[in-house]
């Protein structure tokens, strides 16, 4: 890659709305594989750059974690991978947030029912809440 061709850090952190950091984060951690440097050491983008930043903060959206994605990115280089491969890790990605969604009811419902115990004009260390939340009485209600 010649001295002019390509994206510095900057650029790429700006045409990916991601922080420097963000993609030193990334290098550091083999999510972003290290970038081409000039004779001056300044580190030199391509456009997959901005497309693997693009699908690294998509997946975040979709609740994939960096290590998901990191595997997620890995499976897409591999030549012996189907896209069913990928496709089982977005049903265990699935399967996952119902599961997040199910202990997240949990402990609405567990908060509702100590609210609607909790009078609010006691004074605290008569507090029906602190004092579920003190003996345990509240995990039980997960």
């Amino acid at each position: 890659m010649s001295e002019t061709s390509g994206l510095t850090i900057g650029k790429l952190a700006s045409r990916s709305d991601v922080t420097v950091q963000t993609i030193r984060y990334y290098e550091r951690n083999g999510i972003l594989p290290k970038p081409a440097r000039t004779t001056s050491g300044y580190r030199i983008y391509s456009e997959r750059a901005v497309r693997t930043l693009s699908f690294i903060k998509h997946a975040q959206l979709l609740g994939f974690t960096l290590s998901e994605i990191q595997e997620l990115l890995s499976l897409r280089r591999q030549p012996d991978t189907s896209c069913e491969n990928i496709r089982q890790r977005a049903c265990q990605k699935i399967l996952d947030v119902k599961n997040k969604i199910e202990r997240l009811q949990r402990i609405q419902d567990a908060l509702t029912k100590l609210v609607a115990k909790c009078p609010g004009d006691a004074p605290p260390s008569e507090c029906l809440l602190v004092e579920a939340l003190e003996n345990g009485k509240s995990q039980q209600l997960i």
